[in-house]
Order: C-alpha cells, then sequence, then structure tokens
C-alpha cells in the first residue's frame, strides 16, 4: 500500500519561538517503537472510555486487538470514531519526547492474509508473549478470541517536547 502524505501544519501558538513541524516519518517512527497506546472511544450513553493497549504501525495505520465482548470493541462497533495516543522517548518527561495523538475510525479486519501479517508484527515488537493464531477472522491465544481493529489517521497531531516546544497538525484526505 502506498503510503499517504499528510498535510503538515506547525501551529505557532502554541509552538516556541524558532520551532519547526514535525515531520510525519518522526511521528510514525515514533508510533512503530512505542509499546504503550491509550484508546478513546465513546460508550453508548455518550461517557468517554479510556483505556491502555498494545498496537503496532503497518500499511499507513495503527492496529490493535480486542476481546469482542470487552467495552472497547462494543463502543467501535456503535461508533467506529476514536483517538490513540502514545509518547515517544521521555514518556511524561516534561522536556523530552514527542506525544502523537492519532483520529480516525476503527475498521475491523478479517483477512486471514493480513492477520498473519500482523501477529508476526506483533510477536516482533512485544515478543513470544504476544503470539497469537489467526483463525475465523480473528487473533487467538491461550482459549480467548480477539477481534483485530485498523485506524487510519485522518487527522494526527504531534507534541514536540524538549529545547523547543512544538505543536504539528497532519491532515490525510481532507481531515479537519
Amino acid at each position: 500500500m502506498a503510503a499517504r502524505e499528510p498535510v503538515t501544519e506547525l501551529h505557532p501558538d502554541y509552538s516556541s519561538a524558532g520551532a519547526t513541524a514535525t515531520a510525519w516519518t518522526a511521528a510514525v517512527g515514533g508510533m512503530t517503537e512505542a509499546e504503550i497506546f491509550w484508546l478513546s472511544t465513546v460508550r453508548p450513553d455518550g461517557r468517554p472510555h479510556v483505556t491502555p493497549l498494545l498496537a503496532v504501525w503497518a500499511d499507513g495505520a495503527l492496529h490493535f486487538a480486542t476481546g469482542a465482548e470487552e467495552r472497547k470493541a462494543r463502543n467501535l462497533a456503535a461508533a467506529p470514531h476514536c483517538v490513540l495516543t502514545t509518547s515517544t522517548a521521555g514518556g511524561n518527561d516534561l522536556h523530552a519526547g514527542l506525544d502523537v495523538v492519532v483520529e480516525g475510525d476503527a475498521v475491523r479486519v478479517e483477512d486471514e492474509t493480513t492477520l498473519v501479517g500482523l501477529a508476526d508484527l506483533f510477536v516482533e515488537k512485544y515478543g513470544d508473549d504476544w503470539r497469537f493464531e489467526v483463525r475465523d477472522g480473528a487473533f487467538h491465544r491461550e482459549g480467548h478470541r480477539a477481534v483485530v481493529f485498523r485506524v487510519e489517521p485522518v487527522t494526527a497531531f504531534g507534541f514536540g517536547r524538549g529545547e523547543t516546544y512544538s505543536q504539528t497538525r497532519w491532515r490525510f484526505d481532507g481531515g479537519a
């Protein structure tokens, strides 16, 4: 799949003097290396739901797995709009790192060839504790079934921290 190139904009009102926009490749590198992501969804009654999870970057999107009956999967079945966030080096350090926020719609992945590739990426990134068997359009492990979702960015934000602070917005295909 060809990489989509976003429109990149620095928000100068929320950036240090002399800051430059963060390159999308830096955000992708951060998401590729980051281990923990936070998924924000909306419950049927409108209340927010946020939970940590593991995710891999592949083919221009973040991918994660969850039990079909877990709150996040039920929320996404009703309303696919979601946000995934993570931090790069420095984590919660005010003076280092890059926070990345990805807005998009979660879409189920059921193609078994795609799932096998994603399962391999989970092992490569997280080790054998995260090895999944693929069958029936889902991941399986130790008697549990997990559905897989793909979130392709519509809009993303990068919050750079360090000597220079920056706020970058990346818009894909007309994202607001």
